[in-house]
């Protein structure tokens, strides 16, 4: 089996702008040609080498800095190679005191640059042999100087460790960045996932509740059909009360997978569940909180579910009006077609900006339970700020059972 290798991005490469990409490139390429031209000039003007070993010597030096934008260990080999080659091929050439050796200015120009490339790329081992290597060359090349021991080899060895450190910190506090966005994206994928599984307990264990009832109403239909119906076959009899006993079993068996979802805080849902006929409370207290609401009721008959997904979704509505548009005007109504409820609630923009929300942090439980609830019992749910401001919640819920396929 072949393994393909992953293409070297280049340095920068998974940067947001497209001039912060192309900036590698950019100094690589004007390095390379400033440097070019000048070391080939400098080295056979001022230093007297051969034009063809100074060309040679040139593009080894210079030409492996736009590598570095992609392998930057790679062209530290080759430049570094090329350097210690410079210097001991400046040893057999009669130059000026004055001049710089072993390494010229216009080479500690590009190992400068080439050690930046290194610290954006590799790992602190790599980096710390780096700066090893470069300061065990300079003290080597120091002992062979031709006019004694001069300051060159320690301004490279000076500016090449804080240029290597530099471009390493550089690079693990990028790293420290993108772990911690990372991060942030997991930790919001998992609190959205909670705040799903903890609404869809919370509405499990309400259904739990409308549904037991019916089933307690089975029960006691089925177990006392045979008082209250007089002359009741015998085989209709078993039947009835071959009913009652599946309804206990079945509602045995609910409540003991819905016991998980229970827990100790949940005393308060073993109450009544509320209904179409609880919304008028809701709209009341919500007006004695300062918030001027319109309530249109209809007086209807529904399912104990859709009511109780109508009331919960005017209750949560009617409470982001009072967290995020106090005082603005709100309408409440609850209509019904041939086959569905229709539940509209639709605020305005308040009288005056709050200067802070009234909680700063909300439990994200809000549109997850609307559209959980919805989606359920098969309805629509359509929400969205309004052009002008405000807010609008529409949900559709059907009063008729889906047929399951």
């Amino acid at each position: 089996m072949t393994s393909v290798k992953e293409r070297p991005r280049a340095l920068l490469a998974g940067a947001s702008r497209r001039w912060v990409r192309l900036l590698p490139w950019g100094v690589a390429f004007v390095l390379c040609v400033a440097l070019l031209p000048t070391t080939i000039v400098v080295l056979t003007a001022d230093y007297g080498l051969n034009g063809a070993v100074a060309s040679a010597l040139a593009v080894a030096q210079a030409a492996p800095l736009l590598l570095a934008v992609v392998r930057p260990l790679r062209a530290w080999f080759v430049i570094f190679a090329a350097d210690m080659a410079g210097a001991l091929v400046l040893l057999g050439v009669d130059f000026e005191e004055r001049l710089l050796w072993p390494f010229p200015p216009m080479e500690i120009v590009g190992y400068v640059g080439l050690c930046l490339a290194l610290g954006l790329r590799e790992s602190r081992r790599t980096l710390v042999l780096v700066w090893l290597a470069t300061a065990g060359v300079n003290v080597g090349l120091g002992f062979a100087a031709p006019h004694g021991a001069d300051a060159t080899s320690v301004l490279l060895t000076i500016l090449g460790g804080v240029t290597l450190l530099l471009g390493g910190a550089l690079r693990e506090r990028h790293e420290v960045q993108r772990r911690l966005a990372e991060q942030e994206t997991i930790s919001e994928a998992e609190r959205e996932r909670r705040t799903l599984l903890e609404e869809r307990a919370r509405i499990a264990r309400e259904l739990h509740d409308v549904v037991a009832h019916h089933m307690s109403v089975i029960t006691v239909q089925a177990d006392t059909a045979a008082y209250r119906l007089e002359r009741l076959p015998p085989d209709a009899q078993d039947e009835l009360t071959s009913i009652a006993a599946t309804a206990r079993e079945s509602l045995s068996e609910m409540r003991r997978l819905l016991g998980v979802l229970r827990n100790e805080d949940a005393h308060g849902e073993l109450a009544p569940q509320p209904d179409l006929t609880r919304i008028g409370q809701l709209v009341e207290a919500t007006a004695r909180a300062g918030t001027p609401v319109t309530f249109t009721d209809c007086d209807a008959e529904v399912p104990e579910a859709v009511g109780l997904s109508a009331y919960r979704i005017v209750q949560e509505a009617l409470a982001n009006v009072v967290r995020h548009a106090p005082g603005a005007p709100t309408q409440v109504s609850v209509s019904q077609d041939d086959d569905r409820l229709t539940v509209l609630v639709v605020n305005g923009p308040p009288p005056q900006a709050p200067a802070a929300p009234l909680e700063e942090r909300g439990t994200g439980h809000g549109l997850v339970g609307m559209r959980e609830r919805v989606r359920i019992i098969g309805g629509t749910l359509d929400v969205g700020p309004l052009p002008g401001g405000g807010f609008r919640v529409a949900a559709q819920l059907p009063l008729k059972e889906r047929n399951v396929t």
